[in-house]
């Protein structure tokens, strides 16, 4: 008899015993990210490879959120690659004693703060990249569709209980 154990489903697999390893018997999917279901690729009863594309979320608030973070991050990289110029010519003129010390370190800060705003912006950026991508429901394992709850038009919310979208068995 096959045990199941939920909070290791996801993963595919369940652990009982001391050393014997158990396959789930059905597996609750959902995408990562928020959204609006667009398509649903499977049915019920086919069998799908890991990796399958099995259902896709509208990508358009997360395209527009890609782009966003992709004009901030070359925003911050051009203020960075401003400020570490001022930081250069900042210190070129106090090793000239040219300029004050507080010259110096207000351009050390804004260099600084520049690093600090392309740091956060590429970590944004990144994010926006992975949502994106997660737009995308993909098979974990390969198996067979025991069912598709959700469909075209089903709201997804990545919260603390996202809806089930669909229902894998592994294959026996």
């Amino acid at each position: 008899m096959k045990q199941r154990i939920v909070a290791i489903a996801l993963a595919g697999l369940c652990l009982g015993g001391a050393s014997s390893l158990w396959a789930a018997d059905k597996v609750e999917l959902t995408t990562r990210v928020s959204g609006v279901v667009e398509a649903v690729l499977v049915k019920p009863g086919q069998r799908v490879k890991k990796g399958a594309v099995l259902l896709r979320l509208d990508r358009t608030v997360l395209q527009a959120r890609l782009d966003e973070a992709t004009a901030e991050q070359a925003r911050a990289d051009a203020d960075e690659a401003d400020a570490r110029r001022e930081l250069e010519r900042a210190e070129e003129l106090f090793n000239r004693t040219v300029s004050s010390v507080s010259e110096l370190e207000a351009a050390t800060l804004r260099h600084v703060r520049a690093k600090a705003a392309l740091s956060g912006a590429n970590a944004r950026l990144m994010i926006a990249k992975k949502n994106l991508g997660d737009a995308e429901l993909k098979a974990p394992f390969s198996g067979v569709v025991s069912s598709v709850p959700g469909g075209p038009g089903t709201v997804v919310t990545a919260d603390c209980q996202p809806k089930t979208l669909v229902i894998l068995s592994p294959q026996p």
